[in-house]
């Protein structure tokens, strides 16, 4: 369920939806707040709040997929959607999706900062105050991360926002500052966090610093190797990066301290919306049916599934003679047919979690694709319990398939990389890997395995952009964008720059 906190903590901590160039109200007040551990707790939980709101949760996929050749908008969908897709770029200052994302990210911030500034010095137990002193540099880190790989360097606030001025900071000097923000903040969060037991949806861990701190590495080291602009006058030694990618990678895939994490062996059990605790989540939004606005419940479901029969319709489950129960959708997220095709023969991920049938529910084919269903779609968002629109399905921000990749990519063909990846491929029903390969083919192979392992997820965007293969997509070319730095960031939403001398 999304985050719940007192009716308190919503009229005194925080402001609740306003853009930083607004000014800011609704701020708790020092004396009658941040007393007792509940009061941490809620605090805390608040940060993660943000993050729910659809207007975020949705840019997700927005700014991770639509943007690429992996998804395609519907026919109707809004100017915001069709101009994120068919890279639009005059209208990327103006555009919703664009800044709500940038509004949400600095609302996360900001709460971040009032925990930050406040926790540590209350007086409970030392192992509470840490932990939720080190989930809010994680949250302000995850915040900037995705940023600064969207529009590269951002104002930084490191303190709360409690006065108009204080909305007005300038932008760092170089991207090496702006990066060197989040490596801080992610080294604290290390720091402080412990690892937990069990998965806890929608809260991260010690293995989920370690994990991000490993893909701000990656994505750094890949960036400058490549020769991505601006990246490549940044100052840190490729080698060097590589290397803390692996190592913190490795924290996560390869020690005997972290035993919370670890590969599902069901290809399917990963995306089964009952088990949001299973061992490959370390970072899972907290979204539940029984939630009584969207944000505290799902539709991501239906923005992936198209219209069918406006009925209930059954998915097969993997190769058993098993079916489930799904509403149908909205068309929003329309899977590319050139993606769909592009995946190995024999690839499980396409055949079980991209569906081109559906059934009825005695088990015959009600429709299929090609022909009444009109795209086959992805199937990883299917919460069988649905009520009405309401689902408890979620978005993977960080799981454990993804460092596994990150670890070999970073570490290069060593044995223990090859493993990772064999792994993956297997549980997909594909072969091993090429053995042999140089450090550069291995991870190229990474990365396309990437591709195809963290579809659907809001990801592939952004190994493009750390490649320098953004203009290959499709929309790209059809603009007539041949330089990649004409589209390495996004423009900085005109809602900001209008109110903010400081950034124009």
């Amino acid at each position: 369920m999304k985050n719940k906190i007192s009716a308190l903590l919503f009229a005194a901590i925080l402001f609740a939806g306003c853009s930083l160039a607004e000014y800011p109200y609704g701020f708790y007040s020092e004396g009658n707040f941040y007393k007792t551990e509940a009061d941490a707790e809620a605090a805390t939980l608040y940060i993660y709040d943000a993050i729910n709101y659809i207007e975020y949760s949705r840019a997700i996929v927005f700014l991770g997929g639509m943007n690429t050749d992996e998804l395609d908008p519907k026919g109707d969908a809004t100017a915001s959607t069709k101009d994120l897709d068919s890279w639009s770029q005059n209208n990327f200052k103006t555009n919703t999706t664009l800044g709500n994302f940038f509004k949400y990210s600095y609302i996360t911030i900001n709460r971040a900062n009032a925990v930050i500034k406040n926790v540590p010095g209350m007086s409970i137990d030392e192992s509470i105050r840490n932990r939720y002193t080190g989930e809010a540099y994680f949250m302000r880190a995850y915040s900037y991360f995705n940023l600064a790989r969207n529009f590269g360097r951002v104002p930084v606030h490191m303190d709360v926002v409690a006065k108009l001025e204080d909305t007005q900071a300038g932008l760092p000097e170089s991207l090496d500052v702006m990066w060197n923000y989040i490596i801080a903040d992610l080294e604290k969060a290390i720091s402080l966090l412990p690892y937990y037991a069990k998965p806890e949806p929608g809260r991260v861990d010690k293995a989920a610093a370690q994990a991000l701190l490993a893909k701000t590495y990656i994505y750094l080291a890949s960036a400058k190797a490549y020769g991505v602009p601006q990246y490549s006058s940044m100052t840190f030694d490729v080698d060097q990066y590589y290397t803390k990618a692996a190592e913190y990678a490795g924290y996560v895939v390869d020690n005997a301290e972290q035993t919370t994490y670890h590969f599902d062996d069901d290809l399917m059990h990963i995306y089964d919306v009952n088990y949001p605790d299973g061992p490959e989540h370390i970072f899972i939004m907290s979204m539940d049916r029984t939630g009584e606005s969207e944000g505290q419940y799902s539709k991501i479901s239906k923005m992936y599934i198209p219209y069918i029969s406006g009925s209930t319709v059954y998915l097969k489950q993997g190769d058993s003679e098993s079916y489930i129960p799904t509403h149908d959708g909205w068309s929003e997220y329309k899977t590319n047919i050139g993606f769909y095709n592009s995946f190995e023969a024999g690839d499980l991920r396409k055949d079980w979690l991209i569906c081109k049938e559906v059934y009825d529910a005695s088990g015959n084919v009600a429709a299929s694709y090609p022909g009444s269903l009109t795209y086959p779609f992805c199937r990883k968002f299917i919460d069988p319990n649905f009520n009405g629109d309401k689902t408890s399905t979620k978005p993977f921000l960080l799981r454990y398939s993804d460092v596994a990749l990150t670890y070999a990519e970073a570490a290069g063909p060593t044995a223990k990389a090859y493993e990772l990846v064999n792994y993956i491929r297997n549980r997909a029903g594909l072969g091993d890997l090429t053995p042999g390969l140089s450090v550069a083919d291995f991870r190229k192979a990474v990365i396309r395995e990437r591709i195809y392992e963290l579809s659907f997820e809001g990801n592939i965007s952004y190994d493009l952009r750390r490649t320098g293969n953004l203009h290959t997509v499709s929309a790209v070319q059809g603009q007539g964008i041949t330089n990649e730095e004409d589209i390495l960031f996004y423009p900085i939403p005109s809602i900001e720059t209008d109110l903010n001398p400081n950034i124009q």
